[in-house]
């Protein structure tokens, strides 16, 4: 017969045998219970139920072998929102959060019309529009199960977004215009070693890889953006931790001024954005 494991003995035996990250074995731990991580330590001399424990143990052993903790749970905080996500979606990340802030922080209208390209989970789009309920939010994604999710995504957070099924601004209507342009494209190299380590491994390769040197999204979307932005409006990127210097080169040669860089909370120039001429 089984033993009947405790809250605090399951979490232990994750790490001693499976050699989790305590972190990561609380949160599946608590997926596994239904419970939050105050009330995991609160009682954690609870016993699991035979189906509590096959499931922890079950998800123990695929997160040692490598894959992604938010996709096990099916969902990953962002920006104080719980997004579903699924590997169909890249797992939205805290850097990108910055993306937000600079956005938030920008001095748009008090009814922009701000566009999100690649919307992925909707993480970006959805936190704009929960933060600014009066902006028009759009958010493009050109892989269906994505747009999808980020659609379930926005009804249950009750966020108003309007999305597009297209490859970045190809099915965008003529005429339209934005305040605001807001993109975490694919930015990372073919080949980088980074592809074949951590979470990456099981992530979608379309929302990770974009040509030989990682640049080729940024750049489309640079060149493209002018053509959908009203006068005066912005354009902000993230790109990777040594792009900058490329990603504010090609936003200058595209007619931007005030180009800038904005450093995540590891110092890291993570952003880069600027605003067309009014």
């Amino acid at each position: 017969m089984t033993p009947v494991l405790t809250r605090g003995q399951a979490l232990a035996h994750a790490r001693q045998h499976y050699q989790l990250d305590a972190i990561d074995a609380r949160v599946l731990l608590c997926a596994a219970c239904g419970c939050t991580a105050t009330d995991l330590i609160a009682h954690d001399e609870a016993p699991l139920a035979a189906q509590q424990a096959a499931t922890f143990a079950q998800w123990c052993a695929r997160r040692a072998a490598g894959e992604p903790v938010a996709y096990l749970v099916g969902g990953r905080e962002f920006y104080g929102h719980w997004l579903h996500v699924s590997p169909q979606v890249l797992i939205p990340r805290p850097e990108t959060e910055l993306l937000i802030e600079c956005a938030l922080a920008a001095g748009l209208p008090a009814d922009a019309c701000v566009l999100d390209l690649g919307t992925g989970s909707g993480a970006v789009a959805i936190s704009l529009a929960l933060a600014r309920p009066r902006w028009q939010v759009w958010a493009v994604e050109q892989s269906e199960a994505a747009l999808a999710l980020a659609q379930e995504n926005a009804a249950r957070l009750g966020a108003n977004i309007r999305f597009v099924y297209s490859d970045w601004f190809a099915a965008l209507p003529a005429g339209q215009t934005f305040h605001a342009i807001v993109a975490n494209p694919p930015y990372v190299a073919e080949g980088d070693p980074h592809l074949s380590q951590g979470d990456v491994r099981f992530e979608p390769r379309r929302a990770l890889v974009s040509g030989a040197d990682g640049l080729d999204a940024l750049r489309h979307i640079v060149q493209h953006a002018p053509r959908w932005l009203a006068a005066g409006g912005r354009l902000w990127l993230e790109h990777g931790f040594d792009q900058s210097e490329a990603v504010r080169a090609l936003l200058a040669d595209a007619g931007f001024v005030d180009v800038h860089s904005a450093r995540d909370l590891a110092g890291i120039a993570r952003i880069s954005g600027g605003r067309l001429p009014t």
